[in-house]
């Protein structure tokens, strides 16, 4: 496909494959140039590393399948945007609006270097498209679409296991709290914290601690 060629998925007008590229990170939000395209992939497989050992010690906790499907969601998705961005611009031709579409391995390699490669975006679904009446304040004349954003399906795979884990497992969320709680406690010589928000935190404390 050629850059911004379409087609709507059986037939849709308002659920569509759409083709782009984009530079920085989810939804087509962009990073600050070389500079910042070369940081976020950096960032992104820190990220992916973190995510592994989170995922790998859930696992070895024996913690549930729900709350290990969201973090394996999140860490495929990551890794399905940094395939994209590592090899991406090494294997292809520079895609355009025109013209022929991109070629696998170009005579003369790609159009970027290792990491400096764009992702690929295709789905597109404006559930509503319409234009504001002109006589409407702020915004009359303007266009309105929802949902705009152009993503991929690592992105879903990211959005769905971040909402995924607010929705059904806050309590894992408030670890964190739970951790800073406990500390704070061993450290003052609170008593009064609970075994459970002791283990929370990883802590292994004795009564004379």
């Amino acid at each position: 496909m050629t850059y911004g060629e379409e087609f709507g998925i059986l037939g849709l007008s308002w659920a569509r494959i759409h083709f782009v590229e984009n530079e920085g990170m989810a939804f087509g939000i962009s990073f600050g140039g070389d500079g910042g395209k070369l940081a976020l992939s950096l960032f992104r497989l820190v990220a992916v590393a973190f995510l592994g050992y989170i995922l790998v010690t859930l696992i070895k906790a024996k913690e549930t399948r729900g709350l290990i499907a969201c973090f394996a969601l999140i860490l495929a998705g990551a890794v399905g945007n940094i395939l994209d961005s590592a090899f991406y611009g090494i294997i292809f031709s520079a895609s355009s609006f025109h013209g022929n579409p991109a070629t696998m391995f170009p005579e003369g390699g790609g159009y970027a270097a290792f990491l400096y490669g764009r992702v690929v975006d295709m789905f597109y679904f404006p559930l509503i498209d319409f234009t504001w009446p002109d006589w409407m304040p702020v915004w009359g004349g303007d266009r309105f679409q929802f949902f705009k954003p152009v993503f991929n399906v690592a992105d879903s795979g990211i959005s769905v296991g971040v909402i995924s884990m607010l929705l059904f497992h806050r309590g894992f969320l408030r670890t964190g709290t739970t951790k800073k709680v406990a500390v704070e406690a061993v450290v003052d010589g609170n008593s009064n914290v609970d075994e459970g928000a002791k283990g929370a935190a990883g802590l292994v404390v004795s009564e004379e601690e």
